[in-house]
């Protein structure tokens, strides 16, 4: 089995999007680790604010399969794939860490480099995965979170409440 960590996103229609992303990820995967729910700006364009928080799970499944099957789920929530790379988005999956995996697989760069620059996925990873290492670096996900400029993009906890239960625990 391997670990996944995923950043989920959305600035449109947000709470539906985020909860059918959710259920679609725990359908195929089973048991989640889910982080806290962060608003934040937009990054890249003027647009809505987005929600972002950030899951574990673990796979039976390939790399090429998981994100074959990421991408059925981000299409069957209405995304469009014919906009700019910085757009609104109904729901976005993206795969931070397949593993140990460092480089590109199956057309993947791994670890994602996001994770070293936005908020929106250190901050979650270091929440449910505080001492665990970013593949190819000997620094943790806290570490990393302890020495990030939190002045360069704004981040606040969100309430959101997923069958039932409150993701956001920092409110």
């Amino acid at each position: 089995m391997a670990e996944l960590f995923l950043g989920l996103g959305s600035n449109t229609q947000k709470h539906q999007h985020i909860c059918a992303g959710l259920d679609a990820l725990q359908c195929a995967f089973g048991e989640l680790r889910v982080s806290s729910v962060y608003e934040s700006l937009s990054v890249g364009f003027d647009g809505r604010n987005f929600f972002n928080l950030v899951v574990a799970a673990q796979t039976s499944l390939s790399l090429a399969e998981t994100s074959r099957l990421l991408k059925k789920i981000e299409d069957d929530n209405g995304r469009l794939r014919d906009g700019p790379k910085f757009s609104p988005r109904t729901l976005d999956i993206d795969i931070l860490t397949y593993d140990h995996l460092t480089g590109l697989h199956d057309g993947i760069y791994l670890p994602r480099d996001e994770i070293n620059y936005n908020a929106f996925v250190l901050q979650p990873l270091a929440e449910i995965a505080p001492n665990h290492r970013l593949p190819g670096s000997q620094k943790t996900y806290a570490q990393l979170w302890a020495d990030y400029d939190t002045t360069k993009q704004q981040l606040w906890p969100v309430s959101f409440v997923w069958r039932g239960r409150e993701l956001s625990q920092h409110l």
